[in-house]
């Protein structure tokens, strides 16, 4: 409940800063150029929104789209200028890795890889990735993909202690991740331009199925211009 409340308060201010800047552009207050000069802004308060709806599970998408995002409002105000971006932009860089280090160490809490096989590191640049795992310890792990596409079947793998996370960075590409139909996926995906959705079809409820207050697959990350999702 609180997360939905959180949700729709960014969702409403969100709107609610759209609405300014075309009325300050609309009534002459701000010239209708510089409204995009403020374009940025929405980008940060869209990454501020999946840092807090995801309970800060979701970690480096949204603060890499807020610190490129704050980075270009800067220079759009005048704090900074166009040749301290070209000479400083590799701290985006190092930012991504110290992000995807802290992901790992937060996934590694508490649990152990005993295998090479416990653990997912998929990477697809400007091609594909096939990957099946079939452990009983998976503890969860990263896809990055630009420019490509990654196939992860982990339909034969377990949990051992859930949840599992993987993150998910995908620009201009796709990444399929299928998983075992009674596993509960917990999307947090922040879609930019792109899609992030679990595709798989509702299971008739007999009265066996596995209930569970603990999802068994947290799915975290960005999918800017390309798509996340989760079949079976």
């Amino acid at each position: 409940m609180a997360r939905n409340l959180t949700g729709r308060i960014a969702t409403g201010g969100l709107i609610v800063l759209v609405g300014v800047l075309l009325l300050l552009a609309t009534t002459d207050a701000l010239p209708a150029d510089s409204i995009w000069d403020w374009v940025p802004a929405i980008f940060v308060v869209l990454g501020l929104w999946a840092l807090l709806s995801s309970g800060f599970r979701n970690l480096t998408g949204p603060v890499m789209v807020i610190a490129i995002a704050g980075t270009y409002l800067a220079r759009n105000v005048g704090v900074i200028g166009d040749e301290a971006i070209g000479t400083w932009w590799p701290l985006f860089v190092v930012l991504f890795g110290v992000l995807l280090l802290i992901g790992r160490q937060r996934r590694g809490h508490g649990r152990t890889a005993t295998d090479a096989n416990d653990e997912l590191n998929a990477i697809a640049l400007f091609g594909g990735a096939d990957r099946r795992l079939t452990t009983d310890r998976f503890v969860g792990g990263e896809v990055i993909v630009a420019f490509g596409g990654a196939e992860i079947d982990l339909r034969d793998a377990e949990i051992d202690q859930p949840p599992a996370t993987i993150e998910a960075v995908v620009l201009f590409g796709g990444a399929e991740i299928r998983v075992p139909e009674e596993w509960s996926v917990d999307l947090d995906v922040l879609p930019l331009f792109g899609g992030a959705s679990d595709e798989r079809s509702r299971p008739a409820d007999d009265g066996t199925a596995r209930r569970s207050e603990k999802s068994d697959l947290v799915l975290t990350g960005v999918a800017l211009f390309g798509g996340v999702e989760v079949s079976d």
